[in-house]
C-alpha cells in the first residue's frame, strides 16, 4: 500500500537477460515502467525467486541476476 492507503501493484518479466519492472495503483489504466526499480520492489522479487527457486520453477541465474541490481542499487544511493 502506498501512503494513501491505496493498493500498488508490481510485476516483473524478464526478457533477453533484463529484468523490466512495471507497477500501478489499483485503479489506474496504465503501467508505470521503470528503468529504475525502487529498492523494496526488488528485494520483493528477490524473496518470491527464492521460493521459486526451492521449487525448481526459477534458475539460479535469475536469482543472481536479481541479486546483482540490488547490490548496484544499494552501492548507487
Amino acid at each position: 500500500m502506498n501512503e494513501q492507503g491505496a493498493k500498488r501493484e508490481v510485476r516483473a518479466t524478464k526478457f533477453g537477460g533484463s529484468w523490466r519492472v512495471q507497477a500501478k495503483t489499483a485503479g489506474d489504466p496504465e503501467w508505470t515502467y521503470y528503468e529504475h526499480p525502487l529498492l523494496e520492489d526488488l528485494v520483493a522479487l528477490k524473496e518470491i525467486l527464492v521460493r521459486k527457486y526451492h521449487r525448481r520453477h526459477a534458475s539460479a541465474e535469475d536469482f543472481a541476476s536479481i541479486e546483482k541490481l540490488i547490490q548496484d542499487h544499494r552501492s548507487n544511493e
